[in-house]
């Protein structure tokens, strides 16, 4: 894959980790554009090959791509079992509510699978008892219809039924589109064929391999480990060919913006992970089935200071670069070290991100001495640099104050950064 299709995944919102240190603000543009000009065919085979990639990650190992199989397994099952029991088993003419209701109800989370259980359930008989009531007045259905469906779904707005309220208008479709005669006999089979869906598909997701978002969670703090060492290497690479200006710099700026999206993305799997664990960590404690943990709340923090000084750090770049703005890009051999120091930072970024999915394993005895002394090297290696840019800073601030403010503030982002990722602070 060349460098400009690489650029034009990325542009089109591609998570892929695996950003180097060539320059890619320079490509976005012709990127964009090359995306917007591709003809459909080219966009339905990328969208095969996404779908492929999906199902390769999903058979090799665990991950997003093989829960959601397995959900989607396991609601395929719901409805299946639903029918066997409702449709096969009793011989309900009316077990179409059955199967129906199991496959919606087999979400997320249990507690969610609970909760939309009792909102939809209160949603269908509302429905069934309007249609009933609208089939005895006008004793057509189409006037039924015509009468029960504005209702319904004025209704089905209401917040106590959260997202299922439309569940009322389409039982009411369903009770009049059926075709039998509307009674209290055909109401009542109805609600108990949706309460026998409720209950097997909620029995499906709670005890055939229950979802627990926890490894969400360290996958998206991995990744966001792994693409802020991404950035930071790709303005380091830029900044040490010393071949940057504005447009280069705007790229940056958006490269920040894509961690700002997984910060977003962490937010919504630490919400799934803690409301995963409701109604099943108990059981599954009492089974010797826990799984690990995810990574505490801390991190979450702390990654969203990175993205903080990260996001300042490209700004503060983008202003350099900007000719019409006071503040001048610092020149000479200060701008190769400071690019050695941030290609140090993304390196213990990309070594947080290994940190964080091999957490459940923790390393090898053996290997414990060759890590530490990685840190040592890594800490003398920062320190030096960091001497090196303050005497860089005090020969520029003897040359002029615009050079310096722009160091100055560079470093302190620098300074900021390492406070949060390097291993001393966070070992104290």
């Amino acid at each position: 894959m060349t460098d400009v299709e690489r650029d034009t995944r990325r542009t089109a919102g591609d998570d892929g980790g695996n950003g180097g240190t060539g320059r890619r603000g320079r490509w976005r543009t012709a990127g964009a554009q090359a995306l917007r000009e591709a003809r459909p065919v080219d966009r339905v085979r990328r969208e095969a090959a996404a779908v492929g990639q999906a199902v390769v990650a999903a058979w090799q190992s665990p991950g997003r791509e093989r829960d959601l199989a397995v959900q989607s397994l396991k609601a395929a099952g719901a409805g299946l079992l639903a029918w066997a029991v409702a449709g096969v088993w009793l011989d309900d003419p009316m077990a179409l509510m059955a199967p129906w209701v199991a496959v919606v109800l087999v979400q997320a989370t249990v507690y969610s699978s609970v909760r939309q259980a009792g909102q939809q359930f209160g949603a269908i008989c509302v429905g069934s008892l309007v249609a009933s009531a609208a089939q005895a007045i006008t004793d057509d259905n189409t006037g039924a219809l015509a009468l029960s469906l504005p209702l319904l779904m004025l209704l089905g707005n209401w917040a106590r039924f959260g997202q299922q309220g439309v569940y009322a208008a389409t039982t009411a479709v369903f009770v009049l589109a059926s075709g039998t005669p509307v009674s209290a006999s055909a109401v009542g089979h109805r609600v108990g064929q949706a309460a026998l869906g409720a209950v097997i598909g909620i029995a499906v997701n709670a005890f055939v391999l229950p979802p627990i978002h926890l490894r969400d969670v360290r996958e998206n703090l991995a990744a966001l480990a792994r693409e802020a060492g991404d950035v930071l290497h790709t303005i380091a690479g830029d900044l040490r060919e010393n071949e940057w200006d504005a447009q280069t710099a705007a790229g940056w700026a958006g490269e920040s913006a894509r961690l700002q999206r997984r910060l977003e993305a962490l937010a919504s799997a630490r919400s799934w992970s803690q409301e995963s664990l409701r109604l099943t960590s108990g059981p599954l404690r009492a089974l010797h089935r826990a799984p690990p943990p995810a990574p505490p709340e801390e991190e979450d923090q702390r990654w969203t200071r990175v993205t903080g000084n990260i996001t300042a750090l490209t700004r503060t770049l983008s202003v350099a670069a900007d000719e019409n703005r006071t503040p001048a890009t610092p020149g000479g051999p200060v701008l190769g070290l400071y690019a050695r120091l941030l290609k140090q930072i993304g390196d213990s970024c990309h070594t947080e991100a290994g940190r964080l999915l091999g957490e459940a394993t923790g390393p090898h005895p053996s290997d414990a001495k060759d890590a530490q002394d990685t840190t040592e090297a890594t800490e003398e290696t920062m320190e030096e640099l960091h001497r090196q840019l303050q005497d860089g800073l005090r020969e520029h601030a003897g040359q002029g104050a615009a050079e310096a403010s722009v160091l100055g503030a560079l470093l302190l982002e620098a300074e900021n950064l390492w406070a949060d990722i390097g291993p001393e602070p966070r070992d104290q």
